[in-house]
């Protein structure tokens, strides 16, 4: 500082710029070395620069025709010598202000806060994938089977398609149904298997050789549970066949097929019986009242409970070319295999007393009912369809039609290409020290 008419006056000492207070000053020289720019190691704004040495070489010009370097008082010959001078020493003066680990603290900050935002995205596609588990799975609190009954019975009395009569007619037949536990056979179609051996008896065709199980009934999908409802569909028709073979009936004393909000309530005693803790906290130990799906572990606890000796098989991956399934094919042979005699030549066509098989994959389940085999050694799997409607299967009972019908229940390798199946088998029954093993 320096005084001019008894005035103090502040000099700056980088570019000589002069103030009347110190305050002025100190903010002019903070543009000059900012804190924060220090701190980071980054480079001082170049505009202000510019101006002051713009502001020292007008000084110096009114001196001499050099300018002088404000920082280490070297001369230059011109303005732009100076400002490259200038530049050279707030790069310096940079790399030297800055910390040591200046760059390592920025690395750290930068991954944290990338790890921060990966947390979060992880978080909300959790939450998202949550939200569309409980939709597609039936737990979102939209009601069950009764109350989508409830709602479709009523949405075609408001299009006209049902009189106020038939509705409350059919109401009523659904609150019996579910006051008794027993299905009210609206969907049952029975006679199937009967049709389809007479049907092989009679056309010949390329099979060499067909097997089917013991009796059973189709099930398929009502109102009340479109949709969602084919696991349960389809332990009704394991079921119906096990209630017709001798070796069950012992442990399924006076057992009806039940409905499908008792079969709900089946599975739920089996999970408090301490079967799949797993399962059942996954459905939070609640089925009833919901619209949720159920696969093959559902089915292997509500047969284990009733002491039915079940079998989970777990085709985890393809095991043939363009994503096919022939090592399922060949087990479901080898299942109806069983009992034969080995070296006798099997009849054209083999009627078992084995019950169906419960076969799952993502999305639907299905049962299957029989096999054939072609002259080429090519396997066919027979299956029955919740999805397919009564009148759909009713066309097996009928000599005119049960050849279309039978197209649609036949599945070839190159028909199952999911990625994943599951066969759940029924094998005999369990006596109480093998449930409690099971346990």
């Amino acid at each position: 500082c320096y005084c001019v008419n008894s005035e103090r006056r502040f000099v700056c000492p980088v570019c000589a710029c002069v103030y009347s207070d110190s305050f002025s000053l100190q903010e002019h020289v903070e543009l000059h070395l900012d804190p924060a720019q220090k701190t980071q190691g980054t480079r001082p704004k170049q505009t202000h620069y510019r101006l002051s040495i713009c502001a020292v070489s007008r000084r110096g010009t009114s001196q001499s025709k050099s300018s002088e370097c404000p920082m280490c008082s070297v001369v230059c010959s011109n303005s732009f010598t100076l400002q490259e001078h200038v530049e050279l020493h707030l790069d310096h003066e940079a790399s030297v202000n800055a910390s040591p680990g200046s760059d390592l603290k920025l690395a750290r900050r930068l991954q944290e806060e990338e790890e921060q935002r990966r947390r979060e995205e992880e978080a909300r596609l959790e939450k998202e994938q949550f939200k569309k588990l409980q939709k597609e799975f039936g737990l979102d609190g939209t009601g069950g089977y009764r109350k989508q009954m409830e709602q479709r019975l009523e949405r075609a009395v408001a299009r006209g398609l049902m009189d106020p009569a038939e509705f409350h007619c059919k109401r009523a037949e659904m609150m019996e149904s579910l006051a008794t536990g027993r299905d009210d056979g609206q969907t049952r179609t029975r006679g199937v298997l009967k049709a389809l051996s007479e049907h092989f008896q009679s056309e010949g065709g390329d099979c060499v050789h067909v097997w089917l199980c013991g009796d059973t009934d189709h099930f398929c999908s009502s109102d009340g549970d479109r949709g969602w409802g084919c696991g349960y569909r389809n332990f009704q028709m394991l079921l119906s066949s096990l209630l017709r073979l001798d070796q069950y009936t012992a442990v399924l004393p006076d057992m009806a097929v039940p409905s499908l909000p008792r079969v709900q309530r089946l599975i739920e005693e089996a999970w408090s019986e301490g079967l799949d803790p797993h399962g059942a906290s996954h459905f939070n130990h609640r089925l009833q009242g919901t619209r949720a799906w159920i696969g093959a572990t559902e089915i292997y606890s509500l047969l284990t409970s009733l002491r039915v000796r079940a079998r989970i098989v777990d085709f985890h991956q393809p095991t043939g070319p363009g994503d096919t399934h022939p090592r399922l094919f060949e087990w479901v042979r080898q299942y109806f295999h069983r009992g034969q005699n080995s070296g006798r030549l099997p009849p054209r066509i083999i009627h078992t007393k084995l019950p169906p098989l419960y076969l799952q994959h993502q999305g639907h389940s299905r049962t299957v009912v029989g096999l054939e085999q072609r002259r080429s050694g090519a396997l066919c799997l027979l299956m029955l369809d919740p999805g397919s409607s009564s009148s759909d299967v009713r066309r097996v009972l009928s000599p005119d039609s049960v050849s279309v019908a039978l197209r649609q229940m036949r599945k070839f390798p190159s028909g199952l290409k999911h990625r994943q199946y599951q066969l759940v088998a029924a094998e005999g029954v369990l006596s109480e020290q093998d449930k409690q093993v099971s346990l």
